[in-house]
């Protein structure tokens, strides 16, 4: 049985895993799909040997996220972390602007990999050679994804946020991005919530600061 965390903002997933490595005094623990620093929500942490052999069918599950759009700026990580450049277009964006557009994000569809990423090209790492300044000669890779729902929440003013039902492998990121291009003014991901992996919810899920031993006892993680 996975132990369910909701993985506070700033933390990277291996923070986490730190975190719990040292509360717990267990070294066999990992993850089962890592959230960016800026993302909190949902992360499904495996203890012992057991648990995380089973890594690869979690990752396999479908996810769900809650994503905050600002229009009106592009970022060179397409997030709230990275440099923004603001555009010159209207960023007022409409419900029904949105509606029009959101249909071409379903599906099967193909993603160019954010050049801020941990997909290695020619055995490097995207991210450290974006840091470089060396990304730009690369090509960058594209992938298939699938988006099974975009369910738009809100729309105001230069804010939207959307639910996200999606596949394995689905940068957010770059739907964001991609979203803003189409409808040309940009867009960046300011905010980022998972709540659902497979049939595992947020709703379900510990504070990172209330995990003790016992509660792997409790849980029967551990006996």
């Amino acid at each position: 049985m996975p132990l369910l965390i909701d993985k506070p903002t700033d933390y990277t997933s291996f923070d986490v895993i730190a975190v719990l490595r040292k509360k717990l005094n267990i070294k066999k623990i990992g993850h089962s799909g890592t959230l960016d620093p800026l993302a909190t929500g949902l992360l499904i942490i495996l203890v012992g040997r057991s648990e995380t052999r089973q890594q690869d069918s979690f990752m396999g599950m479908d996810k769900e996220y809650i994503a905050e759009i600002t229009f009106g700026a592009t970022s060179t990580t397409y997030d709230a972390e990275g440099e923004l450049s603001t555009s010159a277009l209207p960023a007022n964006i409409t419900k029904e602007q949105l509606e029009e557009v959101l249909p071409q994000f379903t599906g099967d569809i193909e993603q160019t990999v954010p050049a801020y990423s941990a997909i290695k090209v020619n055995g490097q790492r995207l991210y450290k050679l974006a840091r470089e300044g060396r990304v730009g000669d690369i090509k960058l890779p594209n992938r298939v994804v699938s988006i099974y729902e975009i369910e738009i929440l809100s729309v105001k003013d230069a804010i939207a946020t959307i639910r996200v039902h999606c596949g394995k492998g689905t940068y957010i990121r770059s739907l964001v991005h991609d979203i803003g291009q189409v409808l040309g003014c940009g867009a960046y991901l300011s905010a980022l919530r998972r709540t659902k992996i497979g049939d595992y919810s947020v709703e379900d899920a510990l504070q990172l600061g209330d995990v003790t031993p016992q509660t792997l006892i409790d849980a029967g993680i551990v006996t």
